[in-house]
């Protein structure tokens, strides 16, 4: 399997049905954490079906590719990709996002691909057994199945990525994503947590709980955020817990539990993915964010007041249509003023569907100019914040070996250890000491 954000090797982590061997599958994933859950479980179908999944895409005999489509960068590359797979001449399944985002552009690009959607997931073996057979199926419509509780195959042996909802309530002008996921459907805490409890028995050390939008789930079912965190973290077993994405229009009534929540529970990584794209009122009322600059503020506040080396994980849109100086200036006043850790930063690109594609474009050198002074500031207070940790001696665990050996800590940094890949293993918890730090890690030492 080939992935964009998740480096080590395919391993097998689940018991499977053996069953004779139907054809090989490259399966193919890009995107965010929901996008690698997908292409996992459709692995994991794929291998319950007796499909064998290929180590190499020249082995196998048909291409599978899980899109992704936020951005335009991003699809410039599914676009580039799809049309390498279809010069194979090998039967093409189009999964993801985009197909369902932006149907016309994939069959443009391969009108005999098949394609599904990313709550299709559960035909997998059907789409991929009607594209050996040499025709083509279309599964875009929605399922019903919850996507817990489904086989899988992990990306990386260690690390357990749980599905807690799909869709959100959001309306942002600029977000193509609402047009593939639709509206909020949260899945059952009791699936949530029996899910977390078979993958922390399977060996996972790190669970990622992800959705389009973490901030809106139980608001369908009479439920909410706090109430299934609490449940994950009852689960016993050796591990940590990373929230994904809240956007901060809901922080404002649940802050005070989410703040009890996280301080009270040593398996919650302290760290949570808060976007508030921009520090200006009148363009996030143009975005319709449903949020201001200053509820994001007092978020943050409300985190670090008690518990000072939580980490905040921002994104920033710049260049949106009508932005001015001024709103811009103020952006770059908001992440000095919060300085969150990590500031993911984008030019916007107009997505096909949505509002703002119709709204009157920045020109490309503003955004670009842009981009790079806020890059400049990011920097700074992202290496003023790892500063904080130079000298901290504690445990980590190591989730990633790659050119190098990466760990996280209880706040989720990323920690880059000395030595060789080879001197460590996936998933050991390490004991360390910190000795640098630059703008994107922290450098330690194992302390014997």
């Amino acid at each position: 399997m080939h992935v964009r954000s998740l480096k080590p090797k395919l391993i097998e982590s689940i018991s499977l049905i053996r069953r004779t061997p139907k054809g090989k599958v490259w399966v193919e994933a890009y995107g965010c954490s929901a996008s690698m859950a997908d292409s996992e479980m459709i692995t994991g179908l794929l291998k319950n079906a007796g499909y064998e999944i290929a180590s190499s895409r020249k082995e196998g005999s048909l291409n599978l590719i899980v899109t992704c489509s936020v951005k335009d960068p991003t699809e410039h590359k599914m676009v580039h990709r799809i049309k390498q797979l279809s010069r194979t001449g090998k039967p093409l399944v189009v999964a993801g996002c985009l197909p369902k985002a932006d149907r016309a552009k994939v069959e443009g690009l391969n009108p005999v691909a098949s394609l599904m959607g990313p709550h299709s997931i559960d035909k997998a073996a059907e789409v991929v057994e009607t594209a050996l057979a040499g025709s083509r199926l279309v599964a875009l419509e929605d399922s019903s199945v919850d996507k817990v509780d489904v086989p899988r195959v992990r990306i990386n042996p260690v690390v357990s990525i749980v599905e807690i909802a799909s869709g959100c309530m959001s309306e942002c002008t600029f977000c193509q994503t609402k047009l593939a996921k639709g509206w909020l459907h949260s899945y059952r805490i009791g699936d949530i947590a029996r899910q977390v409890r078979d993958d922390a028995s399977a060996g996972c050390k790190e669970v990622w709980l992800t959705s389009t939008d973490s901030g809106c789930y139980g608001r369908d079912i009479n439920s909410s955020l706090a109430e299934m965190l609490k449940a994950c973290c009852e689960v016993d077993g050796d591990f940590k817990i990373r929230l994904g994405m809240l956007n901060p229009q809901y922080m404002p009534d649940m802050v005070d539990e989410i703040v009890d929540v996280y301080s009270r529970n040593d398996k919650l990584f302290r760290f949570l993915h808060m976007p508030v794209q921009s520090g200006s009122e009148r363009v996030l009322r143009k975005m319709k964010r449903g949020h201001t600059a200053g509820v994001f503020a007092g978020a943050v506040k409300a985190l670090r007041e008690r518990m000072p080396d939580f980490t905040i994980s921002t994104d920033i849109i710049v260049g949106f249509p009508g932005e001015t100086e001024d709103d811009f200036e103020k952006t770059l006043d908001l992440i000095r003023k919060t300085e969150p850790d990590t500031v993911n930063i984008s030019r916007y690109s107009s997505r096909p569907g949505t509002e703002a594609a119709k709204m009157k474009k920045t020109s490309s050198q503003v955004a670009k100019s842009r981009s790079e002074r806020a890059t400049k500031v990011a920097r700074e207070v992202a290496k003023k914040r790892n500063s904080l940790w130079q000298g901290w001696q504690g445990e980590i665990i190591v989730d990633e070996l790659s050119k190098v050996a990466q760990g996280r800590n209880y706040a989720y940094k990323s920690v880059v250890l000395a030595g060789k890949p080879g001197d460590y293993k996936l998933g050991e918890k390490l004991r360390v000491g910190v000795y640098d730090f630059s703008s994107f890690s922290l450098k330690a030492r194992a302390i014997v």
